[in-house]
């Protein structure tokens, strides 16, 4: 049955469109996985944020979020800033979609809007769930994880690439870390190994101070060329696909505020074993042993590096696995999920 879905979101300017031709956040490029997933499915989906102008794309109707939405609909999905709740008013059902841990809900403007439209709460996983404090006003709370798009997906096993680590996720999440021990520890034991970063903060909208810590963080990247860093620009999850397929190893410290990584789900998917830390979400995304490492201290993080980039057999039975295990949602499968919680 088909219904009348309205999404909104306070972020970064976006839309459909600009999720083909370059990098979006995780937030960002989740809302317009989704929207999209629901309007294949054959509802009107209607999707409120601060894109630049109307746009009609991929079935979803795009509109600046300042013209406003007045109008009933079924299901109503507030993404990520409680701002935007007064949207869904006379909404059928209403959903808060969270992308960070909830403790900035406990903020008074946040709380109001919970108090008076009770929305039920979405999240991405158990660990982010347990972020929810239990007082807080709701009308429900729903664990739904994130999906990964089929380029990512629909991956064939390969030989052992080279040995090319890869980072694609936010510079400020552990980089410098990484730097410090690919310089001084991993790199002199695998002299032929490479690291390539996919990162900047045009991913995470625009110039902010965030922003110049970001670039502090890059720019110390690409002066290490000679230890075999290599720095890019973000690119589109084409791109982004094929790079991952040319990675042996998947590097990353995570943070305390990951909630989900969708760019480890993404890795994994694709077949490239990881080693990580158990900082936020990001042991939720490696089954250790079996698809790659969730190691306790630097130490076991530096031997788990080291072997993946130089023993073959351990990388096929990682990567093997990752493929087999780790194909994460679909997002039509994520959309029927939402789709559920209006019934």
């Amino acid at each position: 049955m088909m219904a009348r879905i309205v999404m909104a979101d306070d972020g970064p300017a976006f839309d459909g469109a600009t999720a083909e031709r370059g990098p979006l956040g995780g937030a960002e490029s989740a809302l317009v996985a989704l929207a999209e997933s629901l309007a294949a499915r054959g509802h009107r989906v209607e999707v409120y944020n601060h894109c630049e102008k109307p746009l009609a794309y991929k079935g979803v109707e795009w509109a600046p979020l300042a013209r406003g939405h007045s109008g009933e609909c079924e299901l109503f999905v507030g993404n990520r800033g409680s701002r935007v709740l007064g949207l869904g008013r006379r909404a059928g059902r209403r959903l808060f979609w969270l992308h960070n841990p909830a403790t900035y809900l406990k903020k008074p403007r946040n709380l109001a809007a919970l108090l008076r439209y009770r929305p039920t709460l979405v999240v991405t996983g158990a660990h982010h769930a347990l972020s929810v404090p239990r007082w807080l006003p709701r009308g429900g709370l729903a664990v739904i994880p994130y999906g990964v798009r089929e380029r990512f997906r629909a991956s064939m096993p390969r030989p052992a690439p080279p040995p090319r680590a890869i980072f694609t996720s936010n510079p400020l999440r552990g980089l410098d870390w990484l730097l410090d021990l690919w310089v001084k520890r991993i790199r002199p034991a695998v002299p032929q190994a490479e690291l390539h970063i996919y990162a900047g903060a045009a991913v995470y909208g625009g110039a902010t101070r965030k922003a110049r810590e970001m670039e502090a963080v890059l720019r110390r990247a690409e002066a290490l060329a000679s230890a075999g860093v290599r720095r890019h620009a973000p690119v589109g999850s084409e791109t982004l696909a094929k790079a991952l397929s040319e990675a042996r190893a998947m590097l990353y410290r995570g943070d305390p505020g990951e909630t989900f990584c969708l760019a480890l789900a993404e890795a994994q998917a694709i077949g490239v074993p990881a080693v990580v830390t158990p900082l936020g979400a990001v042991f939720e995304r490696v089954i250790d042993g079996e698809t790659g490492r969730v190691a306790a201290n630097e130490e076991e993080f530096v031997a788990a590096a080291i072997r993946l980039l130089s023993d073959d057999g351990l990388w096929q039975r990682w990567h093997r696995a990752a493929l087999e295990k780790q194909g994460a949602l679909s997002w039509d499968e994520v959309a029927e999920r939402f789709e559920a919680l209006m019934r």
